[in-house]
């Protein structure tokens, strides 16, 4: 007799842990409820074109991880690996964009990876994107937000704020001429991926996690270096923000996150409680997603949340404390 079991990476939540995973969402709702985001409820399935445009053609998810397929009429359509593409195209089609939208959604994301802890093809994703602002405070806002969050559900002290500022497209182009320039030179140094990625999207390497790499990078260019005046100012005013709410972080000049629609403020909330996969939270700026769809240029920044990640590391918490003497 056949027995049936989940396909590889896509997991069941059982009876005994669901209850974990509705306290988590009961929380997650509390916090955006009163920060004054509404929900967004967005379809799984989009045209692979949109993630393509989106996403970058030359990034992993595109190129190695989308789950991908022809529908009967031949149009190739994409599980959605994130959710920033689909809400802006949203955004776009339902002509939100004429007023500033504060957003959330959250459900099942697709990835084809190496299953590991924390890490499955299917997973969860809490997405929170704010629409129409271009300054500071709307960055500030969303760090506030997410570490509001962590504190709700008892693990700010077990995550780490680390951000970067990419700065325009103009600056980008500026430094990647620059990163070109130093790692054409140590280019049989590089691993075999950052050899490729060197040729077409020389900015990853600085994601890679091979340590010969990461040792040449020591003395590459800094992106920082390459910003505009305005882009400076915008990040330390940024920065003042923060100290003023008390919020700690780490300022990582290597901080670029892999999605090509990032511009300036970058972020990722990180810990050391979940061995090699640190980040459980991460987001940034994309000012000019949303007339890259079709819609008006409208300033905009989200983050989103591993979900598995972050009860993974609620679980965690839980039993230090149990543990800890009286």
């Amino acid at each position: 007799m056949t027995t049936y079991r989940a396909i590889r990476g896509m997991v069941d939540i059982l009876p005994d842990q669901t209850p974990l995973w509705q306290s988590m969402e009961t929380a997650a709702l509390e916090v955006l409820s009163s920060y004054g985001y509404a929900e967004i409820r967005l379809p799984i399935i989009e045209s692979t074109d949109l993630f393509a445009r989106s996403i970058g053609e030359v990034t992993d998810i595109v190129e190695k991880e989308m789950y991908s397929f022809p529908d009967r009429n031949d149009d190739s359509m994409t599980l959605r690996p994130e959710g920033t593409a689909g809400c802006v195209r949203a955004i776009v089609q339902h002509n939100l964009a004429v007023t500033t939208q504060r957003l959330w959604y959250m459900g099942p994301m697709f990835r084809y990876e190496r299953p590991q802890k924390g890490r499955q093809r299917q997973f969860h994703q809490l997405g929170v994107e704010a629409f129409g602002v271009a300054t500071p405070d709307q960055d500030v806002e969303l760090i506030a937000l997410s570490r509001q969050l962590w504190r709700r559900l008892g693990v700010d002290d077990a995550l780490q704020l680390e951000i970067n500022s990419i700065g325009s497209a103009a600056d980008r182009v500026r430094y990647r001429q620059a990163l070109v320039d130093y790692l054409s030179g140590h280019r049989d140094q590089l691993d075999a991926d950052s050899q490729r990625r060197l040729d077409t999207n020389p900015l990853r390497i600085l994601d890679s996690k091979n340590p010969e790499t990461q040792a040449l990078l020591e003395s590459a260019p800094v992106l920082s270096e390459y910003l505009d005046t305005e882009t400076q100012a915008e990040f330390a005013a940024l920065l003042s923000q923060l100290d003023l709410l008390g919020v700690t972080y780490v300022v990582n000049p290597r901080l670029v996150r892999g999605l090509d629609y990032y511009n300036k403020t970058v972020f990722e909330w990180t810990t050391d409680r979940l061995g090699a996969q640190s980040t459980v939270c991460g987001g940034g700026r994309y000012d000019t997603l949303v007339e890259e769809l079709g819609g008006p240029p409208t300033p905009a920044i989200g983050f989103a949340v591993g979900m598995e990640r972050l009860l993974q590391l609620t679980e965690g918490v839980e039993v230090e404390k149990k543990e800890r003497p009286p």
